[in-house]
């Protein structure tokens, strides 16, 4: 059995299952809670049985994955050859998953590193990525979690929402709450920084924010060679007309991946998200 570097990381990265595959990526899943029911994001609740909840104002809700759950991962990834796993989470600032990878690492049979990449959706999918090849290229566990954090610091991730008001339910918009108030009319331009949510701008309507979207996402491309990733929750054609706008104009695009978010962001975003995660290679 050979023995190599494994990569962890959590249902919030959205990463394509057959890149996951390719890669030998293991996720652990988030918890969303509907109702009295916990549900595993990604094969337990679907994105369009959260939207028809959130539509009909049931109360939905997140939770980390457990050390347990955590352990028994670890466990099976050391089971199947690894000597080392790369523990690589979303934000600490938005989760608590973090902490939990961090208690189940004690008891682990192999050596984990656990990393808090102040990333989410696919700007923390990236990382993962970034890792594996590393990995797969015979890198120590150390070399890919340099490779992590390198791509995290150079990715920037932006989003478009309908309303403020799942963010403000969720106590997840940080700073943005004070900016914002109760001007629930303006449509909000946000963005990650310092693993929070925070507030980018102001745009008075639906059609001048996403056009304000592009025009972030491509001048934060430049000229540089780019992975992109265009994220969104019940706004399919949105999202398609986006990305092909992108792929116009941003002249060195590697890779752009176009997929719906989890449940597990969702929740905390509501329909009709439009996310642009733009990452330099």
């Amino acid at each position: 059995m050979s023995r190599h570097v494994a990569i962890v990381t959590d249902s919030t990265a959205y990463l394509p299952p057959r890149t996951m595959e390719r890669h030998g990526i293991t996720a652990v899943p988030l918890t969303v809670v509907l109702g009295d029911r916990a549900l595993e994001e990604g094969t337990e609740i679907s994105t369009r049985s959260l939207a028809q909840a959130l539509h009909k104002r049931r109360p939905v809700t997140t939770s980390r994955p457990s050390p347990q759950l955590f352990a028994e991962h670890y466990r099976k990834v050391a089971e199947s050859g690894a000597s080392a796993i790369v523990s690589l989470h979303l934000s600490a600032e938005l989760s608590g998953t973090h902490d939990a990878a961090l208690l189940a690492a004690r008891e682990a049979p192999v050596p984990v590193r656990v990393v808090d990449t102040g990333m989410i959706a696919m700007a923390l999918g990236f990382c993962a990525l970034a890792a594996a090849e590393t990995a797969e290229a015979g890198g120590t566990a150390d070399e890919a979690v340099t490779a992590a954090e390198k791509r995290a610091s150079g990715t920037s991730a932006y989003f478009y929402v309908d309303t403020l008001d799942y963010l403000r339910r969720g106590g997840r918009i940080g700073a943005a709450q004070a900016l914002f108030g109760s001007a629930l009319a303006v449509k909000p331009l946000l963005q990650l920084a310092g693993g929070r949510i925070e507030p980018l701008e102001k745009v008075r309507t639906a059609s001048k924010a996403i056009a304000r979207l592009e025009e972030i996402a491509a001048d934060r491309a430049g000229n540089a060679e780019v992975d992109i990733a265009v994220h969104h929750l019940a706004a399919a054609d949105r999202a398609s007309a986006l990305a092909d706008r992108l792929r116009a104009r941003v002249p060195r695009l590697a890779d752009l991946h176009v997929s719906e978010v989890g449940a597990v962001i969702g929740a905390h975003t509501g329909p009709g998200l439009l996310g642009v995660v733009v990452s330099p290679r």
